[in-house]
């Protein structure tokens, strides 16, 4: 039986997106919102809506008593993350289900298993997932660290167990630059996570990044739904997604999306998940998993004419996937742009007000984002205002509408990185698909000193 209000314990495009998902299966929706997001669309659209604090996230969104209070005074009986924020915190999960409500996403269990990059590791390769030739754990000490990268083979890169987004990270080419990787990666995780654990991988030098949608019913049953090409990252933050990958053709799809839909069945997940790669000379190595619902799961959506969150809720409520793996069947290719509100070219955060606001529209174009015109970004948040998702038969005709809607897009009174993809489409490397997690670092740069 399908849960009857669900609480979206986020805010933004994700929040409206999940609404959405709520009122087209009839189920009521609840938004929680601080002070500074009174006005958000996310707030207009739901059915019933709680202020839960002051515009600090951390008093407000990251609130877990604030979060149950407001399931307890609206009655909602389950909860929907959404990503960022509580979406991958063991804890919280586990006080939901403490208070006897239903957390839209996978066990406790296994968000404390992904959570911990050691732990993931073991796990994968234990099920089969090739992973990074690395440390088998922990490295606890300099001379631990140079007996591991020596045995590697330079270059290495030194990384927070705990980590994320790029902290804790740091490269090392050869020996020489080991002790301050080693260093230096500690003192940021611990400074970042109040974890100073770190381990060492190989570095690859030209790989891309390709991730693995898989979706399991918590009952030992799951599905992939193919790769999304996501190297094209600034500082490690994703800027364009895309599905298919490029590099990837079907008899490599169908080889690694099995090995991850084994692997997920077996520890009987549940819910939404991506299984991160990098992908060099046609191998896979396994980086981390991410157990939510991603920023960039429309481009999926697009290409299999499924709705990943209705599939969040139903497998929540306890009711089986509506699809098999022989269900799926690849369709076209699709494109995702995460713009911002930044100012080019060094990307700083442009909160501010949006005088007027025009949504790009046609065949094969999906913008998810909760900007209106008068609407104010507050100054609190993620510099994410919207994503602009285009979906076609095939690659070429996916970027020539990607082209086309990025001229019909308005974001009056703000500066966006919308002028970032115009530049990118006139490259010949994008045009044909050929870019590595290095490469737009390396555009980016290149750009910076011409000008």
């Amino acid at each position: 039986m399908l849960l009857k209000k669900i609480l979206i314990a986020n805010r933004g495009e994700i929040a409206l997106r999940v609404i959405r998902a709520c009122r087209e299966m009839g189920i009521e929706s609840v938004a929680v919102h601080s002070t500074a997001d009174a006005d958000a669309m996310h707030v207009r659209m739901a059915d019933e809506a709680l202020c839960i604090g002051p515009p600090s996230a951390s008093e407000s969104y990251l609130s877990i008593p604030a979060i149950i209070s407001a399931c307890e005074i609206t009655g909602a009986e389950a909860i929907h993350p959404g990503y960022g924020f509580l979406s991958e915190n063991a804890k919280f999960v586990q006080i939901v289900e403490d208070h006897g409500l239903t957390f839209i996403g996978p066990s406790a269990e296994h968000i404390r298993m992904m959570g911990d990059k050691i732990t993931a590791k073991e796990t994968m390769r234990a099920l089969g997932v090739p992973c990074v030739p690395g440390s088998e754990g922990g490295v606890p000490d300099l001379e631990a660290a140079r007996k591991v990268a020596s045995e590697i083979g330079y270059p290495v890169i030194v990384k927070a167990t705990a980590g994320g987004g790029g902290r804790g990270m740091k490269l090392a080419r050869d020996a020489a630059g080991i002790d301050a990787a080693f260093q230096t990666a500690r003192s940021e995780a611990k400074a970042a996570f109040g974890n100073a654990d770190v381990y060492i991988e190989k570095y690859l030098t030209r790989p891309r990044h390709i991730e693995i949608q898989v979706f399991g019913d918590g009952k030992g049953n799951a599905v992939h739904l193919g790769e999304r090409d996501c190297s094209l990252q600034r500082r490690h933050q994703k800027v364009l997604e895309e599905a298919p990958g490029p590099a990837i053709d079907a008899e490599t799809r169908a080889r690694i999306g099995k090995v991850c839909a084994d692997a997920v069945a077996r520890i009987g997940y549940s819910g939404a998940g991506t299984i991160e790669f990098l992908y060099e000379d046609g191998e896979f190595y396994f980086i981390e998993m991410n157990t939510r619902l991603q920023v960039e799961h429309p481009v999926t959506e697009a290409i299999f004419g499924v709705d990943l969150v209705r599939e969040q809720i139903r497998v929540a409520s306890g009711l089986p996937m509506s699809f098999g793996q022989d269900d799926l069947v690849l369709n076209g290719h699709a494109i995702e742009v995460r713009i911002n509100a930044e100012r080019l070219p060094n990307f700083a955060p442009c909160p501010g007000m949006v005088k007027t606001f025009h949504a790009p529209g046609g065949l094969g174009v999906r913008m998810d984002s909760a900007l209106y015109g008068g609407y104010t970004i507050p100054p609190y948040y993620d510099s994410l205002i919207a994503k602009l998702i285009v979906h076609g038969r095939d690659r070429p005709e996916a970027l020539a509408r990607l082209q086309r809607a990025l001229g019909e897009l308005i974001v009056d009174g703000v500066e966006t990185t919308v002028p970032l993809f115009h530049a990118l489409l006139a490259e010949p490397d994008i045009q044909r698909g050929d870019y590595s997690i290095h490469w737009l670092e390396k555009f980016l740069a290149e750009k910076l000193n011409q000008g």
